[in-house]
């Protein structure tokens, strides 16, 4: 397991974290984004949509409908980001992947997963390569956690 940390000083610092991100993912690669509301989630992922090559103004907090898949050109063959919001599926007594049936979308061959709010999501064995984003609030800005869990990763 890798693992890093960072400062944030900003939104815009947030949206250039998944930028950078985006050229460390393969398909495959399953990202859990953690912390508390107004942390920065949907701002990474902005990031790691500009990162891939995609359009991040099309990105926005899936909340109400869960998932939105983007298209993108990313490294790897990377294609597509599907984006999963559960805020509203938390404390449900059945796992929201089981309950969405979200499995095809690890089985995606050209695609990364990002889900927000994933803390009912079983921690490991979903997919090779798992990597945990916490932002939480450090005084003006927004430190930043990584972890990866799985198969031999690269640095962040």
């Amino acid at each position: 397991m890798a693992s890093g940390g960072f400062f944030l000083a900003n939104a815009e610092a947030t949206e250039q974290a998944g930028e950078r991100l985006a050229q460390k993912l393969r398909p495959g690669d399953l990202l859990f984004l953690e912390g508390p509301l107004g942390a920065g989630k949907t701002t990474l992922v902005r990031g790691l949509v500009r990162g891939l090559g995609g359009d991040p103004g099309e990105v926005c907090s899936p909340t109400f409908i869960l998932r939105e898949t983007y298209e993108v050109e990313g490294p790897q063959g990377i294609r597509r980001l599907h984006h999963l919001d559960l805020y509203r599926l938390r404390g449900r007594k059945q796992s929201p992947w089981q309950e969405l049936g979200l499995d095809e979308l690890l089985d995606d061959p050209v695609a990364v997963t990002a889900v927000e709010w994933p803390e009912d999501l079983p921690p490991s064995g979903l997919a090779p390569r798992v990597l945990q984003l916490r932002l939480r609030w450090e005084g003006e800005g927004r430190a930043l956690e990584a972890c990866w869990e799985g198969e031999t990763t690269s640095a962040l």
